[in-house]
């Protein structure tokens, strides 16, 4: 694998798990020195472990991005342990799922809370080091932020927030030399979509597999995405081969996304 991210320090949140814990591996694997961060101490610390027993460097610091001065205080860590800053991804965040009129007020600001204005805060806080280092960011946002569907009511919208945050930056980022993007992944194999996939096979009568072959049937799709295809795309959007990628939204979806 190309050492193409040798001496920059990319930033990963929601890094202890799934798809942010992938690009974390990938871009360390690459050369990058990762700072992650996640809620989750424990499985940060095991993700920290993997990266270096890969051969790669990393640190991690656990927090709350929910909490307004988390972000800044991230940003700050990944000054204090590497000295710079080149790539902030921006991956942390789940919503809760549901009908309308089921989902409380409690549940729209979790949702925001996390991976939009904790995105809206890390990168308002790194910005200035992206600045002198030429740096990209990269939002990891979700299909739902096109077509949300009944069930992806608080998703949906804050996935269209960061869409629409992306190009705005973008804008933005031209004077500054900062390059950013966003990746819509569609449906990928973390431990929230094997808890769905349980639970339709439950209700269905069958076994894992079979379900997994049904649901991508009914959603008409080539298949189930893994979470290092969002990190290999992730790398490339990033890396020297991706420049020419700016205010991009980047639908990694095996098809799900019928309109333009």
């Amino acid at each position: 694998m190309q050492m193409e991210f040798n001496g920059k320090t990319a930033i990963v949140t929601g890094a202890s798990r799934g798809i942010g814990r992938a690009i974390a591996l990938r871009l360390g694997r690459s050369g990058a020195r990762v700072v992650l961060s996640a809620r989750h101490s424990g499985s940060l610390s095991e993700a920290v472990a993997e990266i270096r027993a890969a051969g790669g460097a990393a640190s991690a610091l656990p927090l709350d991005l929910r909490l307004p001065d988390a972000p800044a205080r991230l940003s700050d860590f990944a000054i204090q342990e590497t000295g710079r800053i080149d790539m902030v991804v921006n991956n942390a965040g789940a919503t809760r799922r549901g009908l309308f009129l089921a989902l409380p007020d409690e549940d729209w600001i979790d949702g925001f809370a996390l991976k939009f204005f904790g995105a809206v805060r890390l990168t308002r806080a790194a910005w200035p080091h992206l600045k002198l280092t030429g740096g990209a960011v990269l939002f990891i946002a979700g299909i739902g932020g096109r077509t949300p569907g009944p069930q992806f009511a608080i998703g949906g919208s804050v996935n269209a927030a960061l869409l629409s945050l992306t190009k705005s930056l973008a804008d933005g980022g031209l004077a500054d030399g900062i390059r950013v993007n966003a990746i819509n992944p569609g449906t990928i194999r973390t431990q929230r979509f094997q808890t769905r996939l349980e639970a339709l096979a439950k209700e269905t009568g069958t076994d894992a597999a079979t379900a997994e072959r049904e649901y991508v049937r009914h959603a008409g799709i080539t298949r189930i995405g893994e979470p290092e295809d969002v990190a290999d795309l992730a790398a490339f959007v990033l890396g020297p081969r991706g420049t020419l990628l700016h205010g991009s939204i980047l639908d990694l979806d095996a098809g799900a996304t019928k309109s333009l």
